[in-house]
C-alpha cells in the first residue's frame, strides 16, 4: 500500500516536514537535493530529531548534540545504533512510502 507524503515540487533543498504513519513518527528532509526519509527520534536517547540542525550533510540531535551522517545513518561522536532511513517511492505526483 502506498502512503503519499509531499509532492515533490515542494520538495526543495532546506524541506523539513513531519508525518505519521502507522503509529511511527517519520522526518522527511532534503539535502543536496535529495529526500531523505528517517524515522523522527534519534538512535541515541530517543528525542526528535525534526528540531536539529543540519550542517555538511549532518544532522545533529537538538537535544543531546548526537552528529548523524546522513549519506548512510551513521552517529559520528556517540555510541549508538544507526539512524533508521526509510526507502521512498513516487506515484504520480506524490512521493512516499510502500507497506
Amino acid at each position: 500500500m502506498f502512503v503519499a507524503l509531499e509532492r515533490p515540487i515542494n520538495l526543495q533543498d532546506g524541506y523539513r516536514g513531519t508525518f505519521q504513519v502507522q503509529r511511527r513518527h517519520l522526518l522527511l528532509i532534503v539535502v543536496d537535493q535529495q529526500p531523505i526519509l528517517m524515522e523522527n527520534r534519534c538512535p541515541h536517547q530517543g528525542a526528535p530529531l525534526h528540531a536539529g540542525t543540519l550542517e555538511q550533510g549532518m544532522l545533529r540531535c537538538a537535544r543531546y548534540g548526537v552528529a548523524l551522517d546522513l549519506a548512510n545513518g551513521r552517529p559520528v561522536n556517540a555510541p549508538c545504533p544507526p539512524l533508521q532511513r526509510l526507502t521512498l517511492t513516487c506515484d504520480g505526483d506524490r512521493i512516499g512510502l510502500d507497506l
